[in-house]
């Protein structure tokens, strides 16, 4: 899909036919393209547009670097963040003769409100530089905004692992497990974030060095810096959310543990419990002819006596040791 702008007193205005690459054009969207939209870009711009396969390239200098005068900067960002379904993606900014253009195979939300947004008020989008801009701050807002989501479900997380509503045992069991599948979710999430951060990290060191280089204005410098700053922040933010999830992966584990040792402990205990009982009963259960309390009439009720004495003792001994 090939999305036309151009530009009119610092708003953005969809151009209603995309093949109408006119000189007001100042930003071109490039979602899924094909071949052809590809090669007309490429005609318009004067630069060859990456493919995707050169997209995923891990290098930086595959992901950041000039050509015959123009800035190609590819970033990692996420899609789909409020399913279960999320994903993450390249996206490359092609910066060239005062254009830009946008090369991307996945829909993140920030190309989605940015647009309307530069439509509907003035955000200063007169031309390619400030239009990067104006794109990567909506980028940021919105890794801001699902660092916040992830910190409220860190926050109901916790008070779920450290404040069960469960007392039956096997509830707890099954509660445990939907918080570690939650939890696994959750940092994987996360780390989808902090590499999304990383790549704007080096997207903003790569800006902030060709506005030095370059004749942008002070006003222009002064965003990048800014944006800068933002990534940097949010990255030690998503940092201790990581630490955090991490702790709570380790506590999670840790009252499986807890739970799980208690219960053997009781079995254990009611195992030595019975265990002199079963000696008395597997005593008198012998069948021999001469016994002394066969013949005696308070030989059975002795018995018993014996046996809730022998369970009783050892009972009240680890009770008074503090085993139980």
């Amino acid at each position: 899909m090939l999305r036309v702008f151009a530009a009119e007193s610092g708003r953005l205005r969809l151009i209603a036919d995309p093949s109408d690459l006119n000189s007001k054009a100042v930003w071109v969207d490039l979602a899924n393209p094909t071949d052809e939209e590809e090669a007309v870009i490429e005609g318009w711009l004067g630069v060859n547009v990456p493919t995707r396969d050169e997209m995923e390239e891990i290098e930086i200098s595959s992901r950041l670097y000039s050509e015959n005068g123009a800035h190609f900067m590819t970033v990692i960002l996420p899609a789909h963040s409020d399913t279960e379904r999320n994903v993450v993606g390249p996206v490359t900014f092609v910066l060239a003769k005062g254009k830009l253009v946008t090369v991307r195979y996945h829909e993140p939300r920030a190309f989605q409100t940015f647009p309307m947004r530069a439509e509907a008020s003035d955000l200063q989008c007169n031309n390619g530089q400030s239009i990067l801009l104006g794109l990567l701050e909506a980028i940021v807002d919105r890794l801001a905004d699902l660092l916040e989501a992830v910190s409220r479900d860190v926050v109901d997380l916790s008070g779920e692992i450290f404040h069960p509503s469960e007392s039956n045992a096997s509830k707890r069991d099954i509660g445990f497990q939907v918080l570690l599948r939650r939890i696994g979710r959750k940092e994987d999430f996360l780390s989808n974030i902090q590499y999304s951060l990383v790549s704007l990290q080096r997207l903003g060191s790569y800006l902030t060095s060709v506005s030095l280089e370059g004749k942008q204005s002070s006003d222009l410098r002064s965003r990048v810096k800014t944006i800068s700053r933002d990534i940097n922040s949010l990255t030690a933010h998503a940092e201790s959310l990581s630490n955090k999830i991490t702790f709570l992966l380790d506590a999670t584990l840790g009252m499986i543990n807890i739970q799980q040792n208690a219960i053997i402990k009781i079995v254990s205990v009611a195992a030595v419990v019975f265990l002199p009982p079963t000696l008395v009963a597997s005593i008198y259960g012998m069948n021999f002819d001469i016994m002394p309390e066969l013949k005696w009439a308070f030989g059975y009720p002795a018995a018993l006596l014996l046996m809730v004495v022998a369970a009783v003792v050892p009972y009240w001994w680890f009770k008074r040791q503090g085993w139980l």
